[in-house]
Formats: C-alpha cells, structure tokens, sequence
C-alpha cells in the first residue's frame, strides 16, 4: 500500500510540476492577451515575469522527492495569491475554473504526501 501511495503522489507531482512549468512559461513569454491581464489587475510588467519565474522554480522544486514539500508551498503559495487577484476583481468563471483546478490539485498532492 505505501508503494502505491508512493507512486501516486509521485504522479500527482509530477502533474502539477508540468502545469506550473508551462504557466510559467507562458507569463515568460508574455503573450498580449496575458500581458493585458496583468495590466488590467493593476500589477506592473515586471510582475508577471516574477510569476513567471517563481512557477517555473516551483516546478522544479516539485520534481525532486527532497524539496517536494518547498514546491507544494511555493505553489500553494502562488495559487493564493492567482485565487485572491481574481476573486478581488471579479474575473468570469473561465477564468477563475483553471485557478481552482491547479489550487485542487496543489491540496490533493499535499495530502497524497502525507
């Protein structure tokens, strides 16, 4: 049973470092339509490059067994702070649905580590 415990929490981390890795690769690349984004919550264009960077570090984070619990805090972490800039500006639901999806699967790697 803790083999396959083991196992899933490996793929769910797994999971959530390729999410946090393109995201942040996409605040990296600056896409206009994310650029607006940014630029409409008030946040400067620096900002979204420091998200960009700090999601990409959780990734990495999350990728290695020994600094799994750094990088489930960092995205925690993240995924508070995305949750809070939506809900203070009352985006649609299409966007605040993959906010709470990552946020879900943050919480569920949390507690499939134990």
């Amino acid at each position: 049973m803790a083999l396959i415990t083991a196992s899933f929490d490996s793929i769910l981390a797994t999971v959530v470092a390729v999410l946090f890795a393109v995201a942040g690769v996409i605040n990296l690349a600056r896409p206009s339509a994310v650029k607006r984004d940014f630029a409409r919550w008030g946040y400067p264009a620096w900002f979204q490059l420091l998200c960009g960077a700090l999601e990409l570090l959780s990734a990495a984070l999350l990728a290695g067994q020994h600094t799994r619990v750094f990088g489930l805090t960092l995205a925690g972490a993240i995924m508070t702070g995305a949750l809070f800039t939506l809900l203070r500006n009352r985006e649609p639901f299409q966007h605040l649905a993959p906010a709470l999806i990552f946020s879900a699967l943050v919480v569920v790697t949390a507690v499939a580590r134990g």
